[in-house]
């Protein structure tokens, strides 16, 4: 796709919401280059499903460290991007809901939160923030079918939170352009109707239309 200038989209979504794939489609849709979250070479999450309290605050530097590394990546790049899952949903949706279920001590949310705001302040935000919107059934149902040993034993009630996160921090979202997919009767991997729905939703999502 021929630009006037680099497009940076990002894709936010709770556990099992489909970003992943939805950015390997919308790469190859609009011949972006995808930007995917760190999980199957992550030395830490296997650990925390096993004991959250212990190994909070390590996972969540180490997404941190790893999102703003590719954040920066991205705006220097000089390319269209696009990324699964933004550094904004580290603080704002799994970091708060770790403190606020107990799941990481006030002393070291205080520290990722205060480490987390110096981070923004030299980071450009994305042109545009896409929020996959599901129920609890569905990222249940996603996530058996993808089958991965260290997200078994991930509790309803722990998305259920999730989930309340992040309609909260979309709420209060103002930094740039903002779409809301709901995804529970969506299926783009399979239909590509349903993929053809979503591209349109974009292209007329994104502020430089005319590029398309």
């Amino acid at each position: 796709m021929a630009t006037t200038r680099p497009l940076f989209v990002a894709i936010a979504g709770n556990i099992g919401a489909g970003k992943s794939s939805l950015t390997r489609l919308l790469a190859e849709r609009f011949t972006w280059k995808p930007y995917y979250e760190s999980v199957e070479d992550n030395p830490y999450l296997a650990d925390f499903y096993g004991d959250m309290l212990r190994w909070s605050f390590h996972l969540q530097i180490y997404f941190l460290a790893n999102r703003f590394k590719s954040h920066k990546q991205i705006v220097e790049s000089g390319t269209s991007v696009i990324q699964d899952r933004s550094i904004y949903e580290d603080a704002e949706i799994f970091a708060r809901n770790l403190y606020e279920m107990g799941r990481m001590t006030e002393r070291d949310y205080t520290t990722y939160v205060s480490l987390f705001h110096v981070m923004m302040a030299y980071l450009k935000p994305p042109d545009l923030m896409i929020y996959l919107r599901s129920s609890v059934d569905t990222l249940e149902r996603q996530i058996g079918k993808r089958g991965r040993d260290f997200e078994k034993g991930i509790e309803r009630a722990y998305l259920e939170r999730l989930n309340g996160h992040y309609e909260d921090w979309i709420r209060r979202y103002t930094i740039g352009p903002l779409l809301i997919i709901p995804s529970d009767d969506l299926d783009f991997v399979n239909r590509p109707q349903d993929l053809d729905y979503v591209s349109a939703l974009v292209r007329r999502a994104l502020p430089q239309i005319e590029m398309f």
